[in-house]
């Protein structure tokens, strides 16, 4: 199929594209990239390698995503503003600042061509010893979730960035981390409905143009099939949420998926199931699950028509918010960064601080 690798966000692996890498990128024309710690050494270094990349588009730019949340889980770190955590955010009682925070995030990353953050995190926190959320998260419980999840999504998409709400149907109250292993949720659906629920109802009344899909066991919805390949849980998340646009995965090559299925099989049950788009860290595997997907269609495992809708998905977003391309002018970008807005915002917070003592 011709334009399959728009399902496709995939990473790379160093501050500069491999040969390979601008092969692949092109010849698929795959759908984005996701870029972490280790592709990102400053600023200006970051939007070179983001306009090498949208180079290689076809019709529409591609997604160039990151995980940059605030707090600990801060991909890029040189001259980007370092906020606090989530958690100590809410403690401030002031949806205001979240959303003017936000905006800051989004203008430093879209100076450097990021248009789409993972975030942000709709997970609440009810078990305290839950370290893969943690201070990611809001607060522990729904109520004080909900009030941040629309004030971080207007900040992002108001100021250049499509967001993501994850982790669906919530990652909170687990004990285990999907990263290596396969966390069990035995809530009910209508604890879930009670509770998980309601900041990612937040977040698709807010018109998020992403959903992340956990990997998550959860036996109220499907005993056999963890959520990123139950057609039960997508079928959950469309229904409960009212969302109609983009569905991801996490990152298929975490353990909790990685160590059950291989990578070609994974790819195959999660298209079926119903994400729109799969997530990959490195390219390698995500050439193994380009393959596997061409393979099935031209075989008639997988029906054409279903990954016509997602396409369809893919490409009504792009070319509502992403459809022209401006190289990003270097020498502009030092401009953004070191605010007085970001200062303003950081000193809020450090007298509120030590107020607290």
């Amino acid at each position: 199929m011709d334009n399959l690798g728009q399902l496709f966000i995939s990473g790379i692996k160093g501050t500069t594209l491999l040969p390979e890498e601008i092969e692949f990128i092109k010849n698929e024309k795959l759908g984005g990239i996701i870029l972490f710690s280790h592709n990102f050494e400053d600023p200006s270094q970051l939007a070179e390698l983001v306009n090498s990349i949208q180079k290689l588009r076809d019709e529409y730019p591609l997604f160039m995503s990151v995980d940059q949340e605030g707090g600990r889980v801060m991909r890029f770190k040189k001259h980007f503003t370092q906020f606090p955590s989530m958690l100590d955010l809410a403690r401030m009682d002031s949806p205001k600042l979240v959303f003017e925070i936000h905006q800051v995030m989004a203008k430093e990353l879209a100076a450097c061509g990021i248009n789409l953050s993972f975030s942000p995190v709709c997970d609440i926190l009810t078990n305290p010893d839950n370290k893969v959320i943690g201070d990611r998260a809001y607060g522990n419980d729904a109520e004080t979730v909900e009030k941040y999840i629309s004030a971080a999504i207007r900040g992002l998409q108001t100021s250049g960035l499509l967001s993501c709400a994850k982790h669906f149907p919530g990652h909170g109250g687990t004990t285990q981390d999907s990263h290596f292993d396969l966390p069990l949720v035995k809530t009910s659906l209508e604890e879930m409905r009670q509770r998980e629920l309601i900041p990612f109802i937040k977040a698709s009344k807010s018109r998020v143009e992403f959903m992340m899909m956990a990997h998550l066991m959860v036996d109220a919805l499907d005993e056999k099939l963890p959520t990123t390949l139950s057609p039960r849980a997508y079928e959950f998340l469309r229904n409960e949420t009212k969302f109609t646009k983009i569905v991801i995965t996490d990152d298929m090559e975490m353990k909790a998926i990685a160590d059950r299925y291989t990578i070609e099989e994974a790819a195959l049950m999660a298209l079926n199931a119903g994400t729109d788009m799969l997530l990959y860290r490195y390219m390698d595997d995500a050439q193994k699950a380009m393959r596997a997907v061409n393979e099935a269609l031209k075989k008639r495992l997988m029906k054409k028509e279903i990954i016509t809708e997602k396409l369809s998905r893919v490409e009504k977003c792009k070319k509502e918010f992403l459809s022209s391309y401006q190289p990003i002018y270097i020498p502009k970008i030092t401009e953004v960064f070191n605010s007085n807005e970001a200062k303003s915002l950081l000193d809020q917070f450090n007298k509120f601080q030590i107020a607290r003592g």
